[in-house]
């Protein structure tokens, strides 16, 4: 009995068990638990806070946690106590109407946010004289499409109470509300000649004398500066936001150019649809494949083929 303890003592003190086996002579011994270092904690981003007002005028308040354009929308209501169907669109680092600032797929980190909301109703009689009204037409990714755009010289520029930024509600008492742009553009094109039709279109709510922000935060950026930071939020329709370096001026140019074709083939602006076409124009090898890679993300769309050729044209071959 002696004997055997003495044995078992050997192997608890010169055999380190492994396992509940005991460790074979000449394996090397294994780190003690202390020399092991400790995983490094993953690296947590920090909050993105975004600073927001009502265009009109309002006190400043701070949104965060968002990641499409109707979750953004549903909070800024939120924070100021009203509906989200109340928000026409939005303009970054700017309370005007500016067409040029307007709130797309990316935000800046450093960007201040401005809603412009719903002011007056009214409705216009037009009478189609030519096939095309003048009309630009974007959306608000959350059911509005609004004016983008309005041709000097056009039908509609003849009409004074037509204005940039007015939301289409109604052609001929056929709420449109929930259409995206391309189809209001679409009904507009087929509405035929020389037969009056009304539209019925909200403007954004103005503030007394729109000289200035009743209560501006001393925190806002200057006006005009749409990315003043390297990263930016992408918004997307379907999945999480993800934060990206900001587009490159080649990339910037590229989207300019497809947002020109959109105008001219469908009447349409979209600075977002620009540049995810953009993007896919980058990875085809030719315009078919880019046909029909478009086809397999925007198949709503039905793009003419003359026009995807243009675009695979104007991103890979911008000189010619």
């Amino acid at each position: 009995m002696r004997r055997a303890g003495r044995r078992g003592r050997q192997v608890q003190e010169g055999s380190p068990m492994e396992n509940g086996m005991g460790q074979e002579p000449g394996t090397p011994e294994l780190p003690a638990a202390e020399d092991i270092p400790a995983p490094r904690p993953p690296r947590v981003r920090p909050r993105l806070v975004f600073h927001t007002q009502l265009a009109h005028g309002s006190p400043t308040g701070r949104i965060e946690g968002f990641t499409n354009v109707k979750e953004l929308y549903a909070k800024i209501a939120e924070v100021f106590g009203i509906s989200p169907t109340e928000i026409l669109f939005c303009t970054l680092n700017t309370h005007k109407v500016d067409m040029q600032k307007l709130l797309g797929g990316q935000i800046g980190l450093e960007d201040f946010i401005f809603a412009h909301v719903r002011g007056e109703t009214k409705e216009v009689e037009v009478t189609k004289t030519e096939d095309a009204l003048g009309l630009t037409i974007t959306d608000n990714g959350a059911g509005y499409a609004f004016i983008k755009r309005i041709k000097e010289g056009s039908i509609i520029n003849r009409i004074q109470t037509v204005c940039v930024g007015d939301s289409i509600e109604a052609i001929n008492d056929h709420t449109i509300v929930g259409c995206r742009h391309y189809e209001v553009a679409r009904m507009l094109r087929e509405l035929p000649r020389a037969q009056p039709f009304t539209l019925r279109l909200v403007q954004p709510k103005k503030a007394f004398d729109m000289i200035g922000q009743r209560t501006r935060s001393s925190k806002s950026p200057g006006e005009g500066r749409v990315t003043s930071g390297k990263e930016t939020l992408r918004l997307r329709a379907q999945g999480p936001a993800t934060l990206e370096e900001g587009p490159s001026p080649f990339e910037e140019e590229a989207a300019r150019r497809v947002d020109d074709l959109l105008e001219s083939y469908m009447g349409i602006r979209d600075s977002e649809l620009a540049s995810t076409m953009v993007e896919a124009a980058k990875e085809s090898p030719g315009a078919a494949q880019l046909a029909r890679g478009l086809d397999s993300v925007l198949g709503e769309f039905a793009f003419p083929q003359e026009f995807v050729a243009e675009v695979w044209a104007a991103v890979c071959h911008p000189k010619a």
